[in-house]
């Protein structure tokens, strides 16, 4: 059976939004036409398509107008239909045809308050940035102060949104890699058929990968980087290494990179641990049976189940990657907040800049988790369960080291 095509799914969901009926179509749209009753209210910028036709202008606003007043009736009817389905069977707003016509309108209503929402708040902006950008010093205004500052030191802010994403993607997809082989130690348990040597093995391997999750976890990844930083330099110095030569091959972005794949290795395994944990024993237990090692049991059975499992836990650690990154700055690293500060050390403005970073962070943590919510969504439609059943078919070395 052919998978439905995406295009037609959302068409059909799209055509079912628009000729549906609406339960609180009232209450949402007059919510909507007194936003674009008050962005009628706002001065026109230079740059306004309605300056010019104010007849239109005021047909629109009159309708938005008039919009809000057919909603006051409605709650009225509303009102005095209280009891029971009275408001169903009683009032004209729940005709078949007057709901027809509601839904339409409100369409209309939403499309005349995006008109106004493009024209004063759109062009508004884009005519305030043209001012502040040709003045010769700093404006005194808030939004215009912080257009000048953003548009004469771009390249530096610019460059602190690259490097914080560069980090975040890829501390976190070392650290996933390196979560993977730790946690693989730290599910590690002495097997009967196991000599001493590989008992012994195992034992430390587990350790190590415990100690190394509570060190990690328990100190902050400030000092962390603080610590990995100062530890190259010094481990470089000791060579006969000279200041600049050390900067080529130690640099503080790649401490950075080093600082935030070993930190968010400790968390990934944690949450790796936490899936497997969740597979039925019974999986590996089945994968023994048919003749499987436990490393095999492991890599083809219990592993892909518990990865599966873990697929949002891990994806919020890029989000968190993207924020944490921040701290990084006490290095030297020249991340968003390191540029947010530089540019309000040039100009002596603060609140402006920070507020301008504070809303490129809200814009790259909401389209991570928009895109890792739709890979996980995907990986979880696509994916084959693992669970062993009597129709599977589980690969089993023979002893002449073919499978069966």
């Amino acid at each position: 059976m052919s998978s439905p095509n995406p295009t037609r799914t959302r068409l059909a969901r799209l055509r079912g939004f628009v000729t549906a009926d609406h339960r609180y179509v009232f209450l949402g749209t007059s919510a909507v036409a007194l936003v674009g009753l008050w962005f009628g209210n706002q001065p026109h910028s230079p740059l306004s398509f309605l300056a010019a036709s104010y007849a239109l202008e005021s047909v629109l606003y009159y309708l938005l107008l008039a919009w809000v007043a057919l909603s006051a009736l409605a709650l009225v009817s509303k009102l005095a239909h209280w009891k029971g389905d009275a408001y169903k069977s009683g009032s004209p707003f729940c005709r078949p045809f007057a709901r027809r016509a509601e839904r339409y309108v409100s369409y209309v209503v939403w499309a005349v308050a995006t008109v106004f929402a493009a024209d004063r708040l759109v062009m508004g902006t884009v005519s305030l940035v043209g001012w502040a950008i040709a003045q010769p010093t700093n404006p005194t205004d808030f939004f215009g102060s912080m257009a000048y500052m953003l548009y004469n030191m771009w390249p530096t802010f610019v460059q602190g949104i690259v490097n914080t994403v560069i980090i975040a993607l890829v501390g976190t997809v070392v650290a996933f890699f390196l979560a993977l082989a730790l946690v693989f130690l730290r599910v590690q348990e002495p097997d009967r058929s196991d000599n001493d040597f590989v008992r012994l093995m195992k034992v430390v391997g587990a350790g190590f990968a415990k100690l190394y999750s509570q060190v990690v976890r328990g100190t902050p990844m400030m000092i962390q980087g603080l610590i990995i930083y100062y530890a190259g330099t010094g481990a470089l110095a000791g060579q006969g290494m000279s200041a600049s030569q050390i900067l080529t091959v130690w640099s503080p972005f790649n401490a950075a990179l080093v600082t935030v794949s070993l930190n968010s290795t400790a968390y990934m395994m944690e949450v790796l641990r936490s899936g497997i944990g969740a597979v039925d024993p019974g999986q590996a237990e089945a994968a023994r049976s048919l003749g499987l090692s436990q490393w095999q049991a492991m890599r083809k059975v219990v592993f892909p189940q518990g990865i599966k499992n873990s697929i949002p836990a891990l994806s919020n650690e890029l989000v968190i990657n993207i924020k944490d990154s921040s701290v990084l700055m006490a290095i030297g690293v020249l991340e968003l907040t390191f540029a947010t500060r530089t540019i309000a050390g040039v100009y002596y403005k603060q609140m402006e800049v920070y507020v301008a970073a504070a809303v490129v962070y809200l814009i790259l943590t909401a389209l991570a988790s928009w895109l890792l919510g739709r890979f996980g969504r995907h990986f979880d439609a696509g994916a084959r369960s693992a669970v062993l059943g009597t129709s599977d078919q589980v690969p089993v070395q023979d002893a002449d080291g073919g499978h069966s």
